[in-house]
């Protein structure tokens, strides 16, 4: 089990090969990029910021939440900070287990978890110029505990 807050770009698939077992029958990933709009404003980039050493604390927390819950270590968590362009990821999500339920589920919570709790923010920059500060926990879709 990883997880990490970063500079540089992220690597989906050198995640997803680092939690890779043959004891594994599944292995997921989850990509969030940056999208071209939000709220029918259209966006030009994020920029992300953190109180890092809070959010590499609960992240690792999340990914020992999520463990528990579903039985399996094969996880790992990396969340980008900084100013990214759309189109770029800014967290990946790699679990496996022997079991793709469990994998889904992990995965499903970790990303909830993430928006919930670890203080990361984001300031969206639109095309008009503007900049503002979005609620990471506005869209949030409800996930049993």
């Amino acid at each position: 089990m990883r997880t990490a807050i970063v500079r540089d770009p992220l690597q989906p698939s050198a995640a997803l090969a680092e939690v890779a077992s043959v004891a594994n029958g599944a292995a997921i990933v989850f990509v969030g990029t940056v999208r071209e709009v939000n709220d029918g404003r259209p966006v030009t980039g994020i920029e992300y910021s953190a109180y890092e050493g809070m959010a590499a604390r609960e992240l690792a927390a999340i990914a020992g939440e999520a463990a528990a819950r579903s039985g399996t270590t094969d996880i790992v968590v990396e969340h980008r900070v900084g100013r990214l362009e759309l189109g770029e990821a800014s967290v990946v999500i790699a679990v496996a287990h022997a079991h793709r339920a469990e994998a889904y589920d992990a995965s499903r919570y970790i990303i909830e978890q993430i928006k919930r709790r670890v203080p990361i923010w984001k300031r969206e920059e639109y095309v008009d110029g503007t900049r503002e500060w979005v609620d990471p926990t506005a869209s949030r879709t409800e996930i049993p505990r």
